[in-house]
Parts: structure tokens; sequence; C-alpha cells
């Protein structure tokens, strides 16, 4: 087994407004790695989109001078990717809740950690200096 490549390796201020970028970027790797076309046009672009906007809106609290990190590894069966913030730790299973429920369905929060779970193969929370959510696509 090859040791896992870096495909991408970004850091950006915590501004919503470079999501899109970011995210194109991944897509792009996403489609030259051959992955199927749903996870490069969908799966992928959402999750991250919601990983971006948590670490930057919630992680970060769009405070001037914090960054996030995304970096992007290939190994033989999966696409992984890490977005790191500069926020306080959290608990992703007591902010993991299921919007589809009576009583959460008109809450506006709650949806990205949902989405990512649903969409990605696997989606993990790693503690350390500030947070990662790692996100990762398997190569069937």
């Amino acid at each position: 087994m090859a040791k896992p490549r870096v495909a991408l390796d970004v850091e950006i201020p915590s501004d919503v407004k470079y999501i899109e970028h970011v995210v194109e970027l991944a897509a792009r790797e996403c489609r030259e790695l051959q992955l199927p076309a749903r996870k490069c046009s969908l799966n992928l672009p959402v999750a991250l989109t919601e990983a971006l906007s948590n670490a930057i809106l919630r992680g970060n609290a769009i405070s001037n001078g914090k960054h996030v990190r995304v970096r992007a590894l290939v190994s033989d069966d999966a696409l992984i990717f890490d977005v790191v913030d500069e926020g306080p730790d959290f608990d992703i299973m007591a902010e993991n809740i299921d919007p589809t429920t009576p009583d959460n369905v008109m809450r506006e929060e709650g949806r990205g950690l949902f989405l990512m779970h649903a969409l990605m193969d696997r989606v993990e929370h790693i503690r350390g200096r500030g947070n990662v959510i790692r996100l990762t696509l398997l190569r069937e």
C-alpha cells in the first residue's frame, strides 16, 4: 500500500466568501481521481461546504485573524479531507441532531453535521489544537 499523498493543502481566513473556491478545488481533485460523479458533484461539495461553514461561523466565530485549514489526502482506498479551525473543543455527538424529527424540524441549526454524515462515508471529530473534522470518501 502506497503512502497517502497530499492532494490539497490550503489555509483561508475566517470568511465565508472563500468557501466556494476551496470546494471547487476539492471537487476538481475528486474528479481527477475518477470517483463516482455523484460523490464529486453532490456529496463532497455539500459536506465540505457545511464543514467549512461550521469551522468559520461556529469554530472560529468569524474572528479576524483566525484561519481554517483544509488538507486533502489521497490513499489507495479513500479521499480524506481534514477541516481544521482554531475554535474551542466541542462534542460532535451532542451537536449531531436529526433535523427530520418533529422536535427539530423547525430549528435552523444542526443540519450541517447531519448532512455530512448522510453524504460522506465517514465523519470524524479529532481533538487537538483546534477542531479537526475529517470527511472520508471511499474510492469504491
